[in-house]
């Protein structure tokens, strides 16, 4: 928010700190003459409203794209954030060719039925019956890529395996998806398999209003008893910014009509639903409870009732890695029994492996099913996950360090350069607040502080930056914006990728003060 007058007047004050000719010694000299330098070129970019309302917006990054030679001057910063999205937009397009965005599933379903519904009679002469037998009894494996043809054209190829109690098949998928325009699309998909015949399908999306869309997906299965046709249509409309409703009629072998609400917020996520259908009709209603902690855990519960049944379902899941998210839910029904589903996202794979326990209601199935994980959890954590991630995290700041290391020792040398040429200035600065009673730093720390006994192991990292905040100091007033103060004149950054502050001991008035400023957050002292 700068005016014109306030860049002038701090390019002014720089220039007499920075400018060559104020210092005699030949060292000294060399350093302002860089750091002029770096002046000269803060300022070009500033003082032109063009290359200003740039980098105002998009930083650095923003200067350094490719086209701005030939945007037309005199535009208004909208009018560069779109140009800036449109050439942006040209970037992401070449890149398209090199994305195929893969996708896939692995399912692995057990029978543990083996370890609660033991009949003891019928195990007495069998070799090794004391032993319960856990089984793998299905499996699935599917995957899917696409490829972009052209901005608006997509091609996806998928495929998937399943087997189950030895006996098994697959199928292959294409599908060519064009976005006809900003409302809509439609896909066209051929399918073939050894447990059924070709497919053909057809599928369209399209915004009826803004809060309002339809999707139509119609297929035809060839078989050696003729042609089965099968049709979906999905109306949905936004009921307000956090509800949607739906309303679905499926037409074919498992003929439905399905109506759901789905309410979805910062902190939960609600469902409820209704479907009457051949054969099944149920009601189904499911909540989730999101935590706002760093791990973005979740909660969840649901009830099913039906014609097949009663079911209920509790779990929980939780953000293990940066990419991984690992969940565990207890099925509990009639006829059904006890299950325990356990489901790994990693990126965009996912692992499902569902458990079945028993046929039966048994209490200890469900104690165990809903204990057991959270122990298994809890010590994998602690033993496993945590120092993983811990080593993970010191693996990436090294990395950080040393790809920017060469960069950090320049930005050092420059701030020590810089805080070489500011100790004549410092000095009257300091005489004229002295004069006055104001505003003196005594001592000044930057960097990384550690306060807590749990990281007392941790090294602290800091640098002295009594004499550049000093010289920050205007009318016995310091005032620092939002923004990272490594980039502050005499200030760098002495612990790459790391949590930092600013500590400041400052006498205002003959009395002493003492602040801790967060490193991106704003300061001003005295404090009102």
């Amino acid at each position: 928010q700068a005016s014109q007058e306030e860049l002038k007047a701090a390019y002014r004050r720089l220039c007499m700190l920075y400018h060559p000719d104020k210092h005699r010694d030949p060292e000294l000299k060399t350093q302002a003459e860089r750091l002029f330098n770096l002046l000269h070129q803060a300022y070009e970019v500033l003082s032109d409203p063009q290359t200003r309302a740039i980098y105002d917006i998009y930083g650095r990054r923003g200067l350094e794209m490719e086209g701005w030679e030939v945007v037309e001057r005199k535009r208004t910063p909208a009018e560069i954030r779109e140009e800036f999205e449109r050439l942006q937009r040209e970037r992401e397009e070449r890149r398209l060719q090199q994305r195929t965005n893969p996708k896939g599933t692995i399912s692995v379903g057990i029978d543990a039925t083996d370890l609660f519904d033991r009949y003891d009679e019928e195990y007495e002469d069998v070799p090794g019956s004391s032993f319960p037998q856990i089984e793998i009894n299905k499996m699935h494996i599917s995957q899917s890529i696409e490829a972009p043809l052209t901005a608006t054209d997509t091609a996806i190829l998928s495929g998937n395996l399943s087997t189950q109690n030895g006996n098994g098949g697959g199928s292959i998928n294409l599908a060519l998806r064009r976005v006809t325009s900003a409302k809509g699309w439609g896909e066209v998909e051929f399918g073939a398999g050894d447990l059924q015949g070709p497919l053909f399908g057809l599928k369209m999306f399209r915004n009826l209003t803004p809060r309002c869309f339809i999707t139509t997906n119609l297929a035809l299965q060839f078989s050696s008893r003729g042609i089965r046709p099968g049709l979906t249509t999905v109306l949905a409309r936004n009921l307000d910014k956090n509800t949607m409703g739906y309303l679905q009629w499926r037409w074919g072998i498992q003929s439905a009509m399905n109506t759901s609400i789905v309410r979805d917020t910062k902190t939960s996520h609600f469902t409820v639903a209704l479907q009457l259908g051949i054969p099944h009709s149920f009601m189904m209603v499911s909540y989730q409870h999101k935590f706002q902690d760093e791990d973005q855990t979740r909660v969840k519960g649901s009830l099913k009732a039906g014609f097949f049944g009663t079911i209920v379902e509790y779990g929980a899941e939780r953000k293990i890695s940066r990419h991984s998210v690992l969940g565990a839910t207890v099925s509990v029904g009639v006829p059904q029994g006890v299950s325990l589903k356990i489901k790994l996202n990693r990126a965009s794979q996912t692992y499902f492996f569902p458990v079945h326990l028993t046929d039966q209601l048994l209490p200890s199935a469900v104690f165990y099913a809903t204990v057991g994980p959270l122990v298994i959890y809890f010590a994998m954590h602690r033993l496993i996950i945590k120092p993983y991630l811990r080593a993970q995290k010191e693996r990436e700041l090294e990395k950080q360090r040393e790809s920017t290391a060469s960069d950090i020792l320049q930005k050092k040398q420059e701030a020590e350069a810089a805080v070489r040429l500011m100790q004549e200035s410092v000095r009257r600065i300091i005489e004229a607040e002295e004069a006055r009673m104001g505003l003196i730093v005594v001592n000044a720390w930057y960097g990384k502080f550690v306060n807590d006994n749990s990281r007392k192991n941790e090294k602290v990292k800091v640098i002295d930056v009594t004499v550049p905040l000093q010289c920050l100091v205007k009318d016995s007033k310091l005032i620092l914006t939002e923004a990272s103060k490594a980039g502050l004149p005499g200030f760098y950054d002495p612990c790459v990728g790391e949590e930092k502050s600013l500590k400041v001991l400052y006498q205002f008035r003959g009395v002493l003060h003492q602040v801790m400023s967060a490193d991106n957050e704003a300061l001003r002292i005295p404090k009102q």
